[in-house]
């Protein structure tokens, strides 16, 4: 998909992300974007148990999401859910967290690098 893989820092906190030449735009790890606005220790668990709510309530945004491999923190290469910078601005809507508004303000910034 790519050739350009890196890292964004969001509140000291690292962001993986993807550039996709062929569409033009980046794609974020949605695990890592949970663990920042949450802080929560199991980001994984909260995005799973947050999908399940979205689809119960009828959106649509599954079939906006992708996988790719990303590398871990344990420096394997696994796949983890993604999104472009507008599915993801749509997801963080739906986190009550103090830090989703210096987000997103983040996200349009650094969305526009490359």
């Amino acid at each position: 998909m790519t050739n350009k893989k890196t890292i964004a820092i969001f509140e000291n906190e690292p962001v993986r992300r993807i550039w996709s030449p062929k569409e033009e735009k980046w794609y974020f790890s949605i695990i890592d974007v949970i663990r920042v606005l949450t802080q929560s220790p199991r980001p994984r668990k909260y995005w799973n148990a947050l999908k399940t709510k979205l689809s119960n309530e009828g959106s649509e945004l599954s079939h906006k999401l992708g996988q790719l491999k990303m590398q871990a923190p344990d420096g394997k290469m696994r796949e983890t859910d993604i999104a472009d910078t507008e599915t993801l601005l749509r997801i963080v809507q739906s986190i009550p967290s103090p830090k989703a508004e210096p987000f997103k303000q983040w996200l349009a910034k650094s969305s526009k690098t490359c």
